[in-house]
């Protein structure tokens, strides 16, 4: 069995509820009184961490006009956007990161996030961050990995559109330079993402791979992708997280509101705890039920001397009877006393 990984004071692991992480990406609109709320409302849903986006526009692109640097998809949320102008509107401050990481950490939440580059790696480290979450278009940036890694702490990363290969080469790069508490998140990298196209089959497969914890980074709708991650044995399940899909926000369409979040909270929860072990033959809880099963009870007033049959014997509930699978062996045979109706047939009443 793979080992936990220890996140600030939270084990990930099988014996342990999933993790939730609400992600509040550029959701913000870049007011902090909202994203402030954004915590708190994450906190109140039960959310188990926050996490944020460190980049600016000019770490993650450049400010050109080239078509290379617009979105060109159709289907794209954000079709027809130039990459610096975007990244501009969803950016999260790096002077807001303190604060909100402090927030959280008082309303009992780990806080982290995705740094893009060298220098985010840094600035989250001086924060004391738990562990860095690498983001799945950043997968196949070893240097990146490689600098995070380098700094002693565990490491999230999502996997998106990688090859088998790509997740090889990024695993043993973090592990070459000291890091050794992965944690890998299945991820599909559309937005939103259809079910159909997230093959939650590879999460059992990705772990024992690699040897270490898997979760779900889940850009699907709704909360049932996640659920049932966690009967496939993810550990770690991340969304998108916004106060309100009408009020838009760069992520909104595939994020969840607070009811929502909670529901995923509860639903993981339940869905965990039902994975239980192999067992059978009933619970301790269930052993008060075994009463209403079925056994063998004198139907019609019998006298002694009287053969039993069907004419006043019958296989009813409840169970304080001889076993059904007595049934044959009692018919024919002859009563040992008096019964009357709804006497539950044991072997004394029976002559021998």
């Amino acid at each position: 069995m793979t080992g936990s990984i220890q996140l600030g004071d939270v084990a990930i692991g099988q014996d342990s509820p999933p993790f939730i992480i609400a992600e509040l990406s550029g959701n913000h609109g870049q007011d902090l009184a909202l994203a402030e709320r954004m915590v708190d409302a994450a906190a109140d849903a039960g959310a188990h961490a926050i996490k944020l986006q460190t980049y600016t526009a000019d770490s993650m692109t450049l400010d050109v006009q080239s078509s290379d640097f617009v979105i060109g998809e159709s289907d794209s949320l954000w079709a027809g956007e130039r990459l610096h102008a975007l990244y501009e509107k969803a950016a999260t401050p790096y002077e807001w990161h303190e604060a909100l990481f402090a927030r959280a950490r008082q309303r009992a939440m780990l806080a982290f996030s995705s740094p893009f580059d060298a220098d985010a790696v840094d600035f989250l480290d001086g924060l004391d961050v738990p562990c860095f979450k690498i983001a799945s278009f950043e997968l196949t940036d070893l240097p990146l990995i490689a600098h995070a890694a380098s700094k002693g702490k565990p490491l999230i990363m999502s996997t998106g559109m990688a090859s088998l290969r790509e997740i090889e080469e990024a695993v043993a790069c973090a592990n070459a330079h000291g890091c050794e508490d992965i944690i890998l998140l299945k991820c599909t990298s559309t937005y939103p993402a259809e079910p159909d196209n997230t093959n939650l089959r590879t999460i059992p497969n990705m772990r024992d791979a690699f040897g270490c914890q898997v979760g779900l980074s889940d850009h699907s709708g709704g909360i049932g992708v996640a659920v049932a991650s966690v009967a496939l044995g993810a550990t770690v399940i991340e969304k998108h997280f916004v106060l309100d899909r009408r009020d838009g926000g760069v992520d909104a369409e595939f994020s969840l509101e607070p009811a929502e979040l909670a529901s995923l909270v509860t639903e993981t929860h339940r869905a965990w705890q039902g994975l239980g072990q192999v067992r059978y033959g009933g619970t301790q809880a269930e052993a008060a039920a075994k009463q209403y099963r079925r056994s063998i009870y004198v139907s019609q007033p019998v006298k002694a001397g009287d053969v039993l049959d069907a004419s006043n014997l019958k296989i009813v509930r409840p169970a304080f009877g001889m076993a059904p699978r007595h049934w044959n062996e009692v018919l024919g045979k002859v009563a040992a006393t008096d019964m009357a109706k709804g006497t539950a047939l044991k072997w004394e009443h029976i002559r021998q």
